[in-house]
């Protein structure tokens, strides 16, 4: 089982969501991460999708994604090299006295104060999702209150 990262550009209309959600839940695969934005044209939204499979099961879908008629494209990223990133905002219990070491860690994985209150600091932070995990993980001694993920976006590497 591998991590797998397609990229869809879509026609931008009602029911595409749902109608490629759809085809991974019939073969029974779990979308581990889906996120959905219109692109540079305001027509085509570009769905990046993360799933956990077989790869021969997972070129199949591939395929019958190129057969939906709001699909425009079908980027599969299995053997090209990519530059991805995923957001987080995450709600850490502080208090003054392990401030610090929040700060501390906010430095070391350049991610952002967005809010502070007397109780909790809240971190942004954008990465790949290992560094992320990473800091989520030293974090959670602290106490987390509550995270929100942004889920994978991805694109491929420029060759000019």
């Amino acid at each position: 089982m591998s991590t797998h990262i397609i990229s869809l550009l879509v026609e931008n209309r009602h029911g595409a969501l749902s109608r490629v959600a759809n085809l991974f839940s019939s073969r029974g695969y779990n979308i581990t991460s889906l996120t959905v934005a219109e692109t540079e044209d305001l027509t085509v939204s570009r769905m990046t999708i993360v799933v956990t499979g077989d790869e021969a099961i997972l070129e199949q879908i591939a395929k019958q994604l190129n057969k939906l008629l709001d699909v425009i494209k079908v980027i599969d990223f299995i053997d090209r090299p990519i530059i991805d990133r995923e957001l987080l905002l995450i709600r850490i219990d502080a208090s003054k006295g392990n401030r610090h070491e929040i700060l501390d860690l906010c430095g070391i994985f350049n991610a952002r104060i967005v809010n502070v209150t007397q109780k909790s600091v809240t971190v942004e932070l954008a990465g790949r999702s290992a560094g992320i995990d990473d800091f989520v993980g030293m974090v959670r001694s602290f106490g987390i209150r509550e995270i929100v993920r942004s889920g994978a976006i991805a694109i491929g590497k420029a060759k000019d």
